[in-house]
């Protein structure tokens, strides 16, 4: 069973239905959308691991879709299109997809195509043990140690922290991290990243109120410092 989710954002029924098919039978978990509107609130809510992307919807032009979602999702996004010019391709690509198919397509080139997508992601957490100082990420297995010791981090602590280490030294605003974590509805509710960065400084830092790791960039947002690397 494959377990990853992904999301169908497509505006014929017909194709909505062979993909659903096609992926359950493959070990996928499906939701579908038959607009933008309906893709991007799904999206948003639940964010899957890859997207399969129609750029002809009713309500908007699937290239809006795609650079509304760039603002903040970050997994794969493939097109699937019965435009098949060259300027469509290279803007959508330019847009931040990172495959296209041109309809009709073979459901096992599809297929091969998902599986590299999702590989993709798997293989940037596989086997990545990162070491900080005292403390310990294992990306792969999502956990976190200090001192050898195993933290119990929650869901959305880990996701916190593990975004702000895979940028590690870079400022990522508050907006940005709202986005990621909860989606685009919470951006302005930095009381959220408050509280998370507030509960994280507890279990990884020796003193919560002088923290090491997580920097608080005042009236910007916060980065991880690695300061082995300085």
């Amino acid at each position: 069973m494959n377990k990853a989710e992904i999301l169908i954002i497509d505006d014929e029924p017909q194709i909505r239905k062979l993909l659903e098919i096609t992926l359950q039978s493959n070990g996928y978990l499906t939701k579908s959308a038959a607009s933008a509107k309906e893709g991007l609130i799904i999206a948003e809510n639940h964010p899957p691991e890859l997207i399969l992307l129609d750029l002809g919807l009713p309500d908007d032009s699937g290239h809006n879709v795609l650079k509304k979602l760039r603002q903040w999702y970050t997994n794969p996004v493939i097109i699937l299109s019965v435009q098949k010019n060259e300027e469509d391709i290279i803007k959508a690509l330019d847009n931040g997809a990172n495959d296209y198919l041109s309809k009709p397509f073979r459901t096992g080139e599809l297929l091969a195509r998902i599986r590299s997508a999702v590989r993709t992601i798997i293989g940037e957490e596989a086997d990545s043990v990162l070491n900080f100082q005292d403390l310990q990420v294992d990306l792969s297995t999502r956990s976190v140690k200090k001192k050898s010791q195993l933290l119990k981090l929650t869901a959305t602590e880990y996701n916190l922290l593990s975004l702000l280490i895979r940028n590690e030294g870079k400022v990522l605003t508050h907006q940005y991290l709202l986005r990621a974590i909860w989606g685009p509805g919470y951006i302005n509710q930095s009381q959220y990243l408050r509280v998370f960065i507030a509960q994280i400084r507890k279990k990884i830092e020796e003193d919560p109120n002088r923290p090491e790791y997580l920097l608080t960039e005042s009236g910007v947002g916060y980065r991880f410092l690695n300061k082995e690397g300085e």
